[in-house]
């Protein structure tokens, strides 16, 4: 086959030859460009030589290094919640508070935490965390504050406030970072020790503490340890700040005491409200419905358990002798093999085996929950309402990980005026216009610990929500916070809260913990319903009673022109039958919410509600904190009585004796009857 040659186009008709130009043609774009092209005289274009020094194998493999983290953190301390001066500031109380915390409660000592902040600059800040709690040793000072991923949490399942290790050694590189100043540490063990006072930075790229001074010092406190940390930050009252922080640590901390010495202003303390601790917990061992097969086959080659059965015992929560041998028997192995000889097939048989197996929950000994009696003694030291109250539902669990939701709710009193509120008359008589309640506050805890930021991305927001609270007497757009003067306290006790980030800001939306939140605020919302319910009907018929009252004189006046009445008899009558007829609106409620009854006051509890406090604002105040619980007996609204009211007089009595009416034949003929049956 010969090959044809073609000739080049003639450089003329290229020229001359115009054609329409079709916007996604790729041949009329390259005759546009050979248009545009400047004309060549026959010489050839020049050639791009190839660069030269490309990278190899060789070449990338010399770039590669191990970076530590400390140093990852670092350039991205913004996971940590360090990306602003303001969260900065609140980050590095909240991280040491939290250790305090921790600390004294499993010492078992009552805390008492000072915060001082200083200014030092414009933007600089130095902040001195000091507690009552047992001390650090001299030897884990340094790793404590000077090594991340360095603590006693992270491997063990008890509900505590920290877990990763991280936090308090973050807040000191943060300050290194932008201030140069190292972190300064004080701590004593006991009145006999002497205290240890350490000076040191951290070597990001090693992860490891630079101890720059480790002396003796004399203190004037018997124990406990104080942090200083000097940062770029900047200090704001408010919302998400030092001062909200800390006044709801001391919600949902009744037992601890807070000093607060800010930058400005007088000292804020927060008095303790409680003398009892939080029950002592216990740590578990991991539940099998809560740990993945990479987990398993890991626990199976790092054991010290010698044969399968006693791994299955002893390594596992809820997993007896009795349940390891019928595991073993399904997985076609004895409790007697050998952990060496169990190679990743038979070990993932026995996983598989574990997840179909019917199993008892994880232990609730792990767990300390607020409980309803504390969260109403918090609410009520911080929160000035009128209407409390709180629900603990029943341990549950996520991915094997015990948990459990408390809610607690304030209503009314100074958190403002709702619409069933009377918010009295203007100048004409008529109703003042209230400028109507704002939304539902919010406030979210994790472990005790407050949760200020990332609230939109938050489970338990999220519950809050999708909650119909137009159902329990709230006002609620679609996808929207309710509206009203209302405070929700969520509360999320676990052996490990599955945070979203390593900030811990917000809670992972999970199933499991979504129903358990919904669950506990309907259990609050119907008990806030019933008060709501009261309120309005008190408010129907105060407004009945006015009526009635307005008009009584026009009344007695127009019926006296018509007939021979006395008039004030007539018009004390109608007073006594306008309060009859409206006499709910004469309810009172108790410190209990019952409603007080002027002729029964021993009956029983009307209002039927578990762990609730009502609390009149406007009468003197009384010890609200001591209170019994009472029994929960429904929702059932029980009203005054009409019939037990006194019976009023008659309308038209002029004070003259009543005759009797001769009877007639039929009535006659009736008794004479009933005399004679009683006669037989």
């Amino acid at each position: 086959m010969t090959e044809t040659q073609v000739a080049p186009p003639d450089k003329t008709e290229t020229l001359t030859t115009s054609q329409p130009e079709l916007p996604g043609d790729p041949d009329s774009r390259e005759a546009s460009v050979a248009k545009a092209a400047p004309k060549t005289t026959g010489r050839k274009s020049p050639v791009r030589k190839k660069k030269t020094g490309n990278a190899t194998a060789e070449s990338m493999a010399k770039q590669q290094r191990e970076i530590s983290i400390s140093e990852f953190f670092a350039k991205n301390r913004h996971l940590l919640g360090f990306d602003n001066k303001r969260k900065a500031l609140l980050t590095t109380v909240k991280e040491a508070v939290d250790n305090s915390l921790d600390a004294c409660e499993e010492a078992g000592i009552l805390p008492e935490i000072h915060v001082r902040v200083t200014q030092v600059k414009d933007d600089r800040f130095r902040v001195t965390i000091r507690d009552n709690g047992p001390g650090i040793v001299k030897a884990q000072i340094p790793n404590i504050f000077g090594k991340l991923l360095y603590g006693s949490k992270f491997h063990r399942l008890k509900m505590s406030r920290g877990q990763q290790g991280i936090g308090i050694s973050a807040a000191g590189m943060y300050g290194l970072i932008t201030t140069g100043k190292p972190v300064h540490i004080i701590s004593r063990t006991s009145p006999r020790a002497q205290a240890h006072d350490y000076s040191l930075a951290i070597d990001t790229k090693k992860n490891k503490p630079d101890i720059i001074r480790d002396s003796a010092i004399e203190v004037d406190w018997d124990r406990g340890t104080q942090v200083t940390i000097e940062l770029q930050a900047a200090y704001n009252k408010g919302r998400q700040s030092v001062d909200e922080y800390l006044e709801l640590t001391a919600i949902a901390n009744p037992h601890a005491q807070f000093i607060f010495y800010p930058p400005t202003g007088e000292t804020i303390e927060c008095p303790r409200g409680t003398e009892e601790l939080p029950e002592e917990t216990n740590e578990i061992k991991p539940h099998p419905y809560g740990i993945e097969l990479g987990t398993f086959i890991k626990m199976v080659k790092e054991t010290s358990a010698k044969h399968l059965g006693k791994f299955l015992a002893t390594e596992f929560s809820r997993v007896s002798d009795a349940v390891a041998k019928k595991v073993c028997k399904a997985a076609s192995v004895t409790p007697q093999t050998y952990m060496g000889s169990v190679s990743p097939q038979v070990a993932e048989k026995i996983y598989s085996v574990l997840q179909e197996t019917k199993l008892k929950a994880p232990s609730t000994n792990c767990l300390a929950p607020i409980g309803a009696e504390t969260i109403l003694t918090g609410l009520l030291k911080e929160i000035k309402a009128e209407f409390y109250t709180a629900s603990t539902r029943p341990p549950s669990v996520y991915r094997g990980n015990p948990f459990q939701i408390e809610v607690g709710i304030a209503y009314g009193g100074e958190l403002g005026s709702d619409k069933h509120d009377d918010v009295g008359e203007d100048e004409n008589g008529k109703g003042k216009k209230d400028a109507g309640p704002g939304q539902v506050r919010v406030i979210r805890f994790a472990n005790r610990v407050p949760l200020l930021y990332q609230q939109s991305s938050c489970c338990t927001f999220k519950a809050v929500v999708e909650t119909a609270w137009n159902n329990y007497g709230l006002s609620q757009s679609k996808g929207a916070l309710p509206r009203g003067p209302v405070v929700i306290l969520i509360h999320m006790a676990s052996v490990w809260v599955p945070f979203i980030s390593e900030g811990k800001e917000a809670i992972a939306d999970y199933d499991e913990i979504r129903k358990e939140v919904r669950l506990a605020i309907s259990e609050c919302g119907r008990r806030l319903a019933t008060l709501l319910r009261r309120k309005k009907k008190k408010a129907d018929y105060g407004k009945r009673r006015d009526v009635f009252t307005r008009y009584i004189d026009e009344v007695v006046s127009a019926t006296r022109a018509i007939a021979t009445i006395n008039k004030e008899d007539f018009r004390r009558n109608l007073v006594a039958l306008s309060k009859v007829y409206t006499a709910q609106a004469d309810m009172e409620f108790d410190d209990h919410g019952k409603v007080i009854k002027k002729k029964k006051p021993t009956d029983g509890n009307d209002l039927g509600l578990q762990n609730t406090i009502v609390v009149n604002r406007n009468s003197p105040p009384t010890d609200t904190a001591a209170y019994d619980q009472v029994g929960d007996t429904g929702d059932e609204e029980t009203a005054p009585n009409i019939a037990d009211a006194p019976a009023p007089g008659m309308l038209f009595d002029t004070g003259e004796p009543k005759r009797k009416r001769p009877a007639s034949k039929a009535e006659k003929s009736k008794r004479s009857g009933k005399k004679a049956k009683k006669k037989r």
